[in-house]
């Protein structure tokens, strides 16, 4: 016991102080598990010892990983970038694996060795990129698809080579055999696990969250992932591709938001416990001794990771410039490297030396990575002259369109409601430049006379360019928000005081928008509702001059009105990103409830970001009620807020 609880007190003091300081460095607190491991592990200090007991309870930090994988994967999202994912990441993994192998071979490794290897060294890192292009706000660039797209055909790689390595280890002198019979598994327990889960899971959730615990949904949770891993691992596979299969299994219902939040802590920890026990593996001693090769394979890691990247991109009809950034942002090691790198010594299908040569190019390819990523800009601008000579006759070209121009509106996005605004714009003869990334859609508005140019309109030198300085508006046409949020963060650097309007498909990033200085944010799903309700009024026979008081002040509230709405069976079928939407919920006060002769104020909703819309009492309905209202037995309350927080004010509201 005294053992044990001193193992849990180093690994957390460690953790902590170690990740506080790659915090503060600005650098992915993975690196700084890592280093933990290193100085913490047999090879350095010797604090700890590698054990088998410590090596597994890493793995479950595996398990929920490949969980949280499986929750991002669903079959719609997969064919809709079905060119990125199956066809640049599929290249991208297999010819990186068939390289390595060919290496291991004229190395005179073992073939098997090389397959290993292969499919340790094609992953890249899906928490350091994925990460650093989201606060770069690239995720929605050319490179940043381009980039997600390679990094979602690894994740689903590496559910069959962790199926095809323990194979090869076991296979002996009838390898074929053992691929075969680990292949039958694996599709009986696919096919059974999917075909049954499919139709059991949506009703299985609904049956726990309507018991409306959190205690017992988080408890659900975790019978679901390590079940289906327990399943997976007696069936002679792997733990991991069993909590994959739990995630996929519940991706495809409405609660994949809530579960990926109660998950995450247990991931979070367990994740840092893994790469601990991985730096754990790393001998400086052995890395000293053999750093010609260490050198040598981190160089060739991630030269020829770029290389491959860059050429499949060129193969593939992507510019020079895209492909640099997309090799650049591609060209390390990844965390599921380390689990098959892992998996492959403890196999002993790769020798301690290449395994130690292996791991520490893997380690300080993924410490080069923020740095490779942080000055890509600069390395495209040497290495593709060409491409910033075409910026540069862009940004002539916008120049000139909008070198007369003063007291303009600057239009970002040319779609259709693009053109609808410039034809309002041209029937009041304000003047306007639409910018565009579409080169077909340019050449023929131009071509029609439309002031049109092709440009980026979330790059700086391209709203200087278009005359942000002598704009009067900006209109953000096109319903994406990292890109809105790149134009207002430059409208704030050169010209704050500059109006501009944001479209947004609803009210999701309404505050975020807001807060980053959009001057109007016009969601489509609440404007259609206001237009909806006021063709009613009309034909109802209000007067039009209340109808657009109305209209106005649902405007003015910011779409209060409009937050929230009772959920129902067909509700199943939303988008995601309305299901995380604040909800109404109506909760009847039995006698006996907490509740009962309690003001509003009284009862402590506002903690749990809970509104009370309305109280309906004997049928009338009030809305609006003060925090003075005494709740009475047999009121129905109108509640509004996100699906978890209501469930714990009903527990609130009925039992204290």
């Amino acid at each position: 016991m005294h053992n044990t609880l001193s193992l849990v007190l180093i690994l957390l003091a460690a953790a902590v102080l170690m990740v506080a300081l790659f915090r503060v460095l600005r650098l992915p607190p993975m690196l700084g598990y890592l280093l933990v491991g290193m100085l913490i592990g047999p090879h350095a200090f010797g604090l700890i010892q590698d054990s088998a007991q410590t090596r597994y309870l890493a793995e479950f930090g595996v398990v929920f990983l490949m969980f949280s994988i499986g929750l991002e994967f669903s079959l719609p999202k997969l064919l809709a970038m079905r060119k990125l994912v199956f066809g640049l990441g599929g290249a991208q993994v297999v010819l990186t694996l068939s390289v390595v192998w060919v290496i291991s071979w004229v190395l005179e490794l073992n073939w098997m060795t090389g397959i290993a290897l292969g499919g340790a060294l094609a992953m890249s890192s899906t928490a350091i990129v994925s990460k650093m292009l989201s606060e770069r706000l690239e995720l929605q660039s050319p490179h940043g698809r381009q980039v997600i797209g390679v990094l979602l055909f690894q994740d689903l790689a590496v559910v069959p080579l962790l199926i095809l390595i323990p194979a090869l280890a076991a296979g002996g002198g009838n390898l074929g055999m053992a691929l075969g019979v680990a292949a039958i598994k694996a599709v009986v327990v696919l096919t059974v696990l999917l075909y049954f889960g499919q139709r059991l899971m949506r009703s299985w959730f609904h049956l726990v969250a309507s018991q409306k615990s959190s205690e017992l949904f988080m408890l659900n949770v975790l019978l679901i992932t390590l079940g289906l891993a327990y399943l997976t691992e007696l069936a002679g596979l792997s733990l991991a591709l069993g909590a994959f299969l739990a995630g996929m299994l519940i991706s495809e219902t409405e609660y994949r938001y809530q579960v990926d939040d109660d998950i995450k802590p247990f991931r979070d920890v367990l994740m840092g416990l893994f790469f601990i026990t991985i730096g754990m593996l790393l001998d400086f001693g052995a890395v000293v001794q053999n750093f010609g090769w260490v050198a040598l394979v981190l160089t060739a890691l991630v030269l020829g990771k770029l290389a491959l990247i860059v050429g499949l991109g060129r193969l593939f009809g992507y510019d020079t410039a895209v492909a640099l950034r997309t090799g650049l942002g591609l060209a390390q090691a990844g965390e599921f490297g380390f689990v098959l790198l892992s998996q492959a010594g403890a196999l002993n299908l790769v020798d301690a030396g290449t395994l130690q040569i292996v791991l520490a190019s893997m380690l300080i390819s993924m410490m080069l990575a923020p740095f490779m990523i942080q000055y890509t800009e600069v390395i495209v601008r040497r290495l593709c002259g060409s491409e910033w000579v075409g910026r540069a006759k862009d940004l002539h070209e916008i120049s000139v369109r909008s070198f007369a121009a003063t007291g303009h509106v600057i239009i970002c996005g040319y779609g259709r409601s693009g053109q609808n605004l410039a034809r309002f714009l041209d029937q009041e003869n304000v003047p306007y430049i639409a910018l565009d990334l579409d080169p077909q859609r340019v050449k023929d508005a131009a071509g029609g006379g439309e002031s049109v140019v092709f440009g980026d309109a979330a790059r700086r030198e391209v709203l200087i360019a278009a005359g942000l300085k002598r704009a009067k508006a900006i209109v953000v046409t096109y319903a994406e928000v990292a890109s809105a949020m790149k134009i207002l963060r430059h409208v704030q650097e050169l010209r704050p005081e500059l109006p501009v309007i944001v479209r947004t498909l609803d009210d999701t990033d309404l505050e975020k928008l807001m807060q980053a200085g959009a001057t109007e944010v016009v969601p489509e799903v609440l404007e259609g509702s206001l237009m909806l309700a006021s063709h009613a009024l009309m034909l109802l026979g209000v007067p039009l001059s209340r109808v657009i008081k109305r209209i106005r002040d649902v405007r003015e509230q910011r779409y209060g009105l409009f937050r929230g709405f009772f959920r129902g069976v067909s509700d199943a079928s939303l988008e995601q990103s309305e299901l995380v939407q604040p909800r109404l919920q109506s909760v009847l006060i039995s006698q006996g409830a907490a509740a009962v002769n309690k003001t509003i104020g009284e009862l402590g909703l506002d903690e749990f970001l809970i509104e009370v819309l309305a109280v309906r009492r004997h049928n009338i309905r009030g809305l609006n009620p003060s925090a003075d209202t005494l709740i009475e037995a047999g009121d129905v309350l109108v509640l509004r807020g996100a699906p978890e927080n209501l469930a714990v004010a009903e527990i609130r509201l009925l039992q204290g």
